[in-house]
């Protein structure tokens, strides 16, 4: 079939303006610079390249549905987030946002610090080569025999999620002669996603210790008494995705609180504060995040505001931006299958993955932006909803978007900002198997992640 010779979708201006989408670009062939990795452009035939690398070539070499990681830009995104906190502030990145060795030795050479949240993941890191001393253990049911791999590897902090953790951990430390260092994570009743946030009672949650009812003090009392625990600071996380730093504003004011109740009543003024993640990426063109520097301005100068109020001395801030340094430095590449377009509604494009490699739009209702990327086209935009192949109507990789209306089968698409929880996610649905990650730079691509086989479905298989 020619791009031309099948039934094209409903234009823009023949559809209703319900729904999530943006109108379309003036030009569908332009790409935005807020949704791609820094090295992604197109060349002189309109594919794109990423890292000196057409597309086409890394369809060939590596297969579709994959993602591919830009690494030089990750590496970029790491040293923008070091350099704007400088030396008396701790980057920590966030692995559950996407965690291989490879990430881990960059991270290693980049001088960030590593957060981890299970036994695989602290496995990995210290497989990989990453100090303990510079791992931090989140989580909150760490098992014992996690919580003895950590204190027997030395990692340089486990946040503690509960009081029978705080007890837990104590008993194991105690048991290998060694004094842990420890921080608490407080639930502060402060909820922040996007561009919005709520100060209510958020304290229904399974993460942390609530501030408002006294239960964080009183954890602060039983890990102080606790010999084989050294209390280093506090732990909060208030959301995901934020753009907007009021939310921290009124997080930070609390911990600070925190920290003053206990300068008072135990004579001891904790060093460390870690006010979390959830910095916000573009995932469309409507995103604006902010950049490192304005975000460690801001933190800082909210930090230093409520202590120098409290009468406190400045502790040290962490940070944990995982989305934020591995979100736009990947997309995922996938080739168009079915077309079907609805009259009057909008296009099913298909594609040759779906949820078992982004379960984020189903799971989250997330957006997500779309470009053809094999080659450019002057045709008229149409509206479309990029699909899976799964068998799941809620199958849907990107909710509503506009593509040229000559796309055919067999042209390439690619889904920007998807480095972050895309491969963490993924899943083996319908027995898929899940995509590579191959990592790009300078005009060389390596696999870091290679692709699962039939074997290895098999392979657990034993029945």
């Amino acid at each position: 079939m020619s791009r031309s010779a099948h039934p094209a979708g409903p234009r823009h201006a023949d559809v209703l303006t319900e729904g999530h989408y943006s109108a379309p670009a003036a030009d569908l062939n332009v790409l935005d610079e807020k949704v791609w990795s820094r090295t992604v452009t197109r060349d002189a035939d309109g594919a794109l390249t990423v890292g000196g690398i057409g597309v086409a070539r890394l369809a060939e070499e590596f297969g579709t549905p994959a993602y591919f990681l830009d690494e030089s830009d990750f590496r970029a995104r790491c040293r923008a987030w070091s350099e704007a906190f400088g030396p008396d502030a701790d980057v920590f990145y966030a692995g559950k946002a996407f965690l291989c060795r490879a990430v881990v030795r960059w991270l290693q050479e980049e001088g960030l610090h590593l957060d981890v949240c299970s036994g695989g993941e602290l496995t990995t890191a210290l497989d990989a080569g990453m100090p303990a001393e510079r791992i931090a253990f989140h989580g909150n049911n760490k098992t014992v025999a996690e919580i003895e791999r950590a204190v027997e590897a030395g990692v340089g902090r486990i946040v503690l999620d509960s009081f029978q953790e705080i007890v837990r951990v104590a008993h194991i430390a105690r048991s290998h002669g060694v004094r842990q260092r420890v921080q608490i994570r407080v639930t502060v009743g402060v909820e922040a996603h996007t561009h919005e946030f709520i100060a209510t009672a958020h304290e229904d949650q399974k993460f942390g210790i609530a501030l408002a009812d006294g239960q964080a003090a009183e954890a602060v009392r039983r890990a102080l008494a606790l010999d084989s625990l050294e209390l280093i600071g506090i732990h909060s996380h208030i959301g995901s995705q934020i753009f907007d730093m009021a939310g921290f504003e009124v997080s930070a004011r609390r911990v600070v609180q925190l920290l003053a109740e206990v300068r008072d009543e135990h004579g001891v003024e904790l060093p460390e504060i870690d006010l979390g993640g959830g910095l916000g990426i573009a995932y469309t063109s409507d995103d604006d995040p902010r950049e490192p520097h304005e975000i460690a301005k801001a933190l800082s100068d909210i930090v230093t505001r409520e202590c120098e109020s409290a009468g406190l001395r400045t502790p040290r801030i962490s940070v944990e931006p995982g989305r934020a340094i591995v979100g736009p430095t990947a997309f995922t590449l996938y080739e168009v299958g079915t077309i079907k377009p609805l009259e009057g509604l909008r296009t099913y494009v298909s594609v040759d993955g779906g949820m078992s490699d982004n379960i984020r739009t189903a799971l989250y209702d997330a957006e997500y932006s779309v470009a053809l990327v094999s080659r450019t086209s002057d045709a008229e935009p149409m509206l479309v909803r990029v699909v899976g192949k799964h068998c799941e109507s809620g199958d849907i990789v990107v909710k509503d978007a506009f593509l040229p209306a000559d796309l055919a089968p067999g042209d390439l698409i690619a889904v920007p900002a998807t480095g972050a929880y895309c491969r963490s996610m993924a899943s083996n649905y319908n027995h898929a198997l899940r995509p590579p990650v191959v990592a790009v730079r300078d005009g060389g691509a390596r696999v870091i992640v290679r692709r699962e086989t039939e074997e290895d479905l098999l392979r657990l298989d034993v029945g």
